[in-house]
């Protein structure tokens, strides 16, 4: 069963290790219990990705090994 997940009121965030000179980032929300959502900052109202929280700590811890 498929459910959709309401992102309007997500509270996005960008990376402490991004600054404002940089056009390439992602952005994710907290407050969705499972689920990371994850956006381009370059296109802030188009889709976001729903990545398994579990994922998304594998993914972010293989990004400093």
């Amino acid at each position: 069963m498929r459910t959709e997940t309401d992102l309007n009121g997500a509270v996005w965030r960008k990376s402490s290790y991004s600054n404002s000179e940089s056009a390439n980032c992602v952005e994710v929300a907290d407050g969705y219990p499972g689920l990371t959502p994850v956006r381009d900052s370059k296109v802030p109202h188009g889709p976001a990705l729903l990545i398994g929280t579990e994922a998304w700590t594998t993914f972010v811890h293989g990004l400093s090994t």
